[in-house]
């Protein structure tokens, strides 16, 4: 039996339009996991060019990519000027229970 070819998965190749990473992040906030906000955060980052989004958000390049790797735990104020420099906009609307009391 032939083997299929595969090849690994990249999220960057598929985030191509600002609504796309829009999107991605909408559903790393929507999961709850703060690594997969912060991994989600790099991967638009890395889809953007990590260069251009540090220079945007007058953060180094080199500790860009440590604080949003999947292992990195970035401070608040890292998150909202790399949100920023991505062009998005983080919001808060109500839980769909606490809505109805």
């Amino acid at each position: 039996m032939a083997k299929t070819p595969t090849r690994p998965w990249d999220e960057v190749e598929h985030l191509e339009t600002a609504e796309d990473m829009a999107a991605y992040l909408e559903a790393a906030l929507e999961d709850g996991d703060p690594g997969l906000v912060v991994a989600a955060l790099g991967d638009i980052a890395r889809a953007k060019g990590m260069a251009q989004i540090a220079r945007e958000s007058g953060l180094g390049r080199e500790s860009l990519y440590k604080a949003l790797s999947r292992e990195g735990n970035p401070e608040f104020a890292t998150v909202l000027k790399v949100v920023r420099a991505l062009g998005l906009r983080l919001h808060a609307a109500p839980e769909a229970d606490a809505a109805e009391e």
